[in-house]
């Protein structure tokens, strides 16, 4: 009885043990890419901070309300940036770990979704500092009141591009959903394509939702989400007509 025991235990174990493998391993590759991003923290954060630099008036500058706020600020935006860069690593242990459970076609179909949830987050996040942040900060310090000096606070600002970045890197990956409900059944290109229009309201929703309360900011969330549903469309009609190659010929 002990033996059963310790036979039905084993598997378990021997998971757990390669699931705490992958997690230190994605963990050190953070640390190694935050060593060689620290030295650089101040200009990183420069960087990040020069959308709204560029759109403030002349002669005000962002100011460091809290006494650490110039040290914790570039450390934090530096950790962040460690995770986005080790995102591929990342993806790839976690691609490592369940990759032996799963059939062959689910593998054939996970490794190119993988890879684009990486660059369409990527994407996402480009999009919203080349695009949206020139012109919403343009848009904010244009419309503040006669007498108010724009002189933001640097763990602020940093707080809110952060969750920007969150929001356009997730919304991008809007395609990568779609492919995966119609693949597992849970809908159909056919249903989707019907609730096109409520989809774009949806859209509209989530803008506004993950969004400053600012009309520009929501529309250049929403179009390319409406964007990158039809495009998740196109995706799964083309995977779906794959498939039924497949079927059809069973000995390819």
């Amino acid at each position: 009885m002990n033996d059963a025991s310790n036979d039905s235990g084993q598997p378990l174990i021997a998971h757990l043990l390669e699931l705490r493998n992958r997690l230190l391993k994605a963990m050190a590759a953070i640390f190694v890419v935050f060593l060689g991003l620290f030295y650089f923290s101040r200009e990183l954060y420069t960087l990040v901070a020069k959308p709204l630099m560029q759109a403030m008036p002349e002669g005000t500058s962002m100011i460091a309300t809290g006494v650490a706020s110039p040290f914790l600020a570039p450390f934090k935006l530096t950790l962040y940036l460690s995770i986005f860069v080790a995102m591929p690593f990342i993806l790839h242990q976690a691609w490592a770990f369940v990759a032996p459970g799963l059939y062959r076609h689910e593998k054939r179909l996970a490794v190119p979704l993988l890879g684009s949830s990486v660059l369409l987050f990527y994407a996402g996040a480009a999009f919203a500092y080349f695009v949206v942040f020139p012109l919403m900060f343009q848009f904010f310090t244009a419309i503040a009141p006669e007498g108010v000096a724009v002189t933001t606070d640097i763990s602020s600002y940093l707080d809110f591009v952060l969750a920007l970045f969150l929001a356009f890197g997730l919304a991008f990956e809007l395609p990568i959903a779609i492919v995966l409900l119609v693949s597992t059944g849970a809908t159909t290109v056919e249903k989707l394509a019907a609730a096109r229009a409520y989809v774009v309201v949806g859209c509209f929703v989530v803008g506004m939702l993950l969004t400053p309360p600012d009309i520009i900011s929501q529309t250049l969330l929403a179009l390319p989400m409406w964007f990158l549903f039809e495009v998740g469309l196109l995706a799964a009609r083309l995977i779906r007509r794959e498939k039924q190659k497949q079927q059809e010929s069973p000995d390819a």
